[in-house]
C-alpha cells in the first residue's frame, strides 16, 4: 500500500477499538492460502460430526500425518479435524507436527495450529481472541512490514548517506520497540523489513526516521511504499525505480 494519512490512520484505529488477545501467525503464509484454509476448515466444522473425545484416537491421527503414504488431501483433512476438535491432545499433536511438517502441507499445519490455539484459549479464557491475518506474518503482537524508500530525486546515495541510513534506522526503530530483520541500502533505494506493534503509528514512525536522516542532506524521498502482503522482488524494486525515473 502507498503512503497516505487515511490508510494508516484507519489501520491503526481498527486495532485501537478492539479489546482482546491478538494472535498473529508468525510464519509467512500467502493470504490466498489462508483464505483457502479457513473455507476448508469451516466446511469441516459444518459437515463433520466429531465423535466424543473419549472415542477419538489421536495417536492414529499422528501416525497418519507421519505416514509418507498419506496423501496431501488426507493430511489437510486430518489437520483440520484436529484444529476443530477443541482438545488439548489434538493441539499437542499439531504443535509437534508443525515443528517439522511435510513441506507440501506446511502452510496448512501452521494455520491448523493457530486455529487450535485460538479455540483452546477461547474455551479457557473470558478474553476475546482475535486473529490477525497478513501475508508476511509477525511475532507476538507485532506485524511484519516491508518498506521501500527511494532516494530523493533518484540521486545515488553518497557513502556518508549510506552510513547515516545504516545507523539511524536500526537505532530509531529500536527506540520505539520495533525489530529490524533486514535493511538493504541500494544505489538509489532503501529496503526495510521490520516488525512493529499493531497499535503503533506506522506512518509517524517512518516519517520521523526519514526526517532524521534528511537532516544530513535531504537525500530520502518522503514518499514510500509499504506492504504486509509479500516481500518485494528485485525486479519489482527495479521497475518502481524505472517508473519514477520516467515520471520525474
Amino acid at each position: 500500500m502507498k503512503d497516505g494519512n487515511d490508510v494508516f490512520k484507519s489501520f491503526r484505529n481498527s486495532f485501537d477499538k478492539i479489546n482482546g488477545h491478538f494472535h498473529i501467525l508468525e510464519q509467512r503464509v500467502p493470504v490466498e492460502r489462508q483464505m483457502e484454509y479457513f473455507k476448508y476448515s469451516a466446511k469441516v466444522r459444518k459437515e463433520l460430526e466429531l465423535p466424543e473425545a473419549s472415542n477419538m484416537d489421536f495417536s492414529v491421527f499422528q501416525e497418519d500425518l507421519d505416514n509418507p503414504d498419506s496423501s496431501v488431501e488426507q493430511k489437510k483433512y486430518l489437520l483440520s479435524v484436529l484444529a476443530t476438535s477443541h482438545k488439548v491432545e489434538a493441539y499437542r499433536i499439531l504443535e509437534e507436527y508443525a515443528q517439522a511438517p511435510d513441506p507440501a502441507i506446511a502452510d496448512w499445519a501452521y494455520m491448523a495450529l493457530m486455529e487450535s490455539r485460538i479455540s483452546l484459549e477461547s474455551d479457557f479464557s473470558d478474553e476475546k481472541q482475535i486473529y490477525i491475518s497478513t501475508g508476511l506474518g509477525g511475532k507476538g503482537e507485532r506485524l511484519r512490514f516491508e518498506v521501500l524508500i527511494l532516494a530523493n530525486e533518484l540521486k545515488p546515495f553518497k557513502d556518508y548517506q549510506c552510513e547515516v541510513i545504516k545507523q539511524e534506522f536500526p537505532y530509531l526503530l529500536e527506540k520505539v520497540d520495533c525489530e529490524v530483520e533486514r535493511l538493504v541500502v541500494g544505489e538509489k533505494y532503501v529496503e526495510l523489513l521490520f516488525l512493529i506493534s499493531v497499535r503503533a503509528d506506522i506512518k509517524y514512525t517512518l516519517d520521523r526516521i526519514i526526517a532524521e536522516c534528511n537532516e544530513y542532506g535531504n537525500f530520502l524521498s518522503t514518499t514510500f511504499t509499504i506492504t504486509n502482503v509479500k516481500e518485494f522482488s528485485q525486479e519489482e524494486i527495479e521497475e518502481l525505480i524505472r517508473k519514477n525515473e520516467r515520471n520525474s
